[in-house]
């Protein structure tokens, strides 16, 4: 049974992200619920109003963390500030890029960040929602859009609620994982919406493998998304992907190791090299070492 203390926790993130809808109609949508229920919530009912499935439902889509887990502190590490910066710009001046980089680098936790905060923006896991149909109704649903019934409805709605709203940006993480059809309709929604709408996309080897392999199939589509993604070309005809870490050896492990210090340090952890250690750079397993810790104080 979900304790009125997380339901709390639950309605105060909800207080957050409703800031970026344009009214609550369009939010109860994008969080899976009735108006009223909504307006219920925020009166103070607590009970009777959403089923605990519902409520951890919302929780989930909030990034509310509950049970025995702990929040992270944010750091301003190289990645995180480097896709921020990214992310503003092209929401800003509706313009479109991608990031093809390392995986476990903070990529998805700096895209997540971002959308929090920022109104009309947009984030896609396409990991899952790999086909058309589910990528545009997950995007109509974000936006507060009906996100049933007839296809061709949800897809005209979307074109027509980006290019009406105030600078929309949609973040697609995971990029790599689309399938033919859902990548051919993102064309059509950039030409749809362009300069009206920001794009990004983001992506490591998956998506890296993905466009190398089918543009040099000359296979119909990845040109023009690539072209229409600020996609470069090396002098010797390769793709030129943007990414954050050095490639070089030494280079690269300093950089990893300086993200885990100040990940560390946010947290209140100070023995940084042991931890980068333990973990060997992997944000994932730092999240968890820094749970193990925060657990272990608690208990001392």
């Amino acid at each position: 049974m979900i304790t009125t203390e997380v339901k709390k926790r639950i309605i105060e993130a909800m207080h957050a992200a409703r800031k970026n809808y344009s009214s609550n109609a369009k939010f109860a949508t994008s969080i899976g619920i009735a108006s009223a229920q909504l307006s219920r919530v925020f009166n103070g009912e607590l009970n009777g109003v959403l089923s605990d499935p519902k409520w951890l439902t919302i929780a989930r889509r909030l990034d509310v963390h509950i049970g025995n887990t702990t929040e992270m502190i944010t750091a301003a590490t190289p990645v995180f500030k480097y896709i921020t910066g990214q992310l503003s710009t092209c929401q800003q001046f509706s313009l479109s890029g991608m990031l093809c980089d390392d995986a476990d680098i903070g990529k998805t936790y700096a895209a997540k960040c971002f959308v929090k905060t920022a109104k009309n923006a947009v984030y896609v896991d396409c990991s899952q929602v790999k086909t058309k149909q589910k990528l545009v109704r997950h995007i109509a649903k974000e936006l507060g859009l009906t996100h049933t019934g007839r296809y061709q409805d949800i897809y005209e709605d979307v074109v027509y609620y980006l290019c009406s709203i105030s600078y929309p940006i949609i973040i697609l993480d995971e990029a790599g994982d689309l399938d033919y059809g859902a990548w051919l309709e993102l064309k059509a929604l950039w030409n749809a919406t362009e300069r009206r709408c920001g794009w990004y996309m983001m992506g490591a080897d998956g998506l890296k493998d993905k466009i190398e392999r089918n543009m040099g199939r000359k296979k119909v589509g990845y040109v023009e998304i690539f072209s229409r993604y600020g996609g470069k070309f090396e002098k010797d005809g390769r793709i030129k992907l943007q990414k954050v870490t050095p490639d070089g050896g030494e280079e690269k492990k300093k950089f990893i190791r300086q993200q885990v210090q100040m990940i560390a340090k946010a947290n209140g952890l100070n023995n940084t090299q042991e931890i980068y250690a333990q973990t060997g750079g992997s944000l994932r397993r730092i999240y968890t070492e820094i749970q193990k810790r925060k657990a272990q104080e608690a208990q001392a």
